[in-house]
């Protein structure tokens, strides 16, 4: 098994009612199973801190935000339960982030790929710079955005989700993205985002918590049955990945 899996970090911070929860791998923020279950832990911790009024959930560094799956962890699957149990991680965090009460905004500093793009999606309100460009790269490898797919749905619409699913070659760049629902706004330069996220968490700090609760109820109305969806979706492409069209694709992408 490749060291890489077991590399990266989530980390959370406490600062005056504002938590920031980061994640990093040095793979482009990619996600193995390990910090995909960090994430919902420290997801599902923060909501239920009462200190807690508003979470920024972020990515290291200032190139890509996320670059979803972890590919090393894709080619060690070797059964649909393991398939599944990966899968079911990004079930897990996106699940974790509907249920959780507080508002989350999301701090996009580069690009999204895959389950990166769902991450994205499952923030309450999400903060880019220009470099924010986004692909569903699943179909590419043989598989299919069907974990992350509710998410990206629920926010972009299905005409766009669907190209964007088909088209999973192509980047659309952020303002596409801010066009369609998934980035709430868009700035030049990763400095002018950053003043972004501290305008609208701090506005947010000061907010009532029971009021923003109930909003996000309201938000995400229609999706309280994501908690079996989300784990059938994931045992879907717990099966596909397993497939030689698969594994091939993803042994072509490692080699580039």
């Amino acid at each position: 098994m490749n060291n890489t899996i077991n590399e990266g970090y989530v980390k959370s911070e406490l600062h005056k009612g504002i938590e920031t929860i980061e994640f990093f791998h040095p793979q482009s923020n990619s996600l193995p199973g390990k910090l995909l279950h960090d994430l919902a832990v420290a997801i599902t911790h923060a909501g239920e801190d009462p200190d807690v009024i508003v979470i920024i959930l972020r990515s290291a560094g200032e190139k890509a935000f996320c670059a979803g799956a972890s590919f090393d962890e894709l080619t060690v699957i070797r059964n649909e339960k393991e398939g599944l149990e990966f899968f079911s991680g990004f079930a897990h965090v996106i699940n974790a982030m509907r249920l959780c009460p507080k508002f989350i905004v999301g701090r996009i500093q580069g690009k999204c790929v895959g389950g990166g793009v769902g991450l994205a999606a499952a923030t309450d309100y999400a903060i880019a710079t220009e470099a924010a460009e986004i692909k569903l790269s699943e179909l590419a490898v043989g598989i299919g955005p069907f974990v992350v797919g509710p998410a990206v749905e629920r926010k972009i619409g299905t005409a766009a989700f669907s190209a964007l699913a088909i088209d999973a070659s192509g980047w659309r760049n952020a303002e596409w993205a801010k066009r369609k629902g998934l980035f709430a706004e868009v700035h030049e330069d990763i400095s002018s985002m950053d003043e972004a996220v501290h305008r609208v968490v701090t506005h947010l700090s000061h907010s009532s918590p029971a009021a923003m609760a109930e909003m996000k109820k309201m938000f995400w109305k229609g999706a309280e049955h994501w908690d079996a969806l989300l784990i059938e979706r994931a045992k879907i492409s717990g099966k596909l990945v397993l497939s030689e069209f698969t594994r091939n694709a993803i042994a072509k992408f490692k080699a580039k």
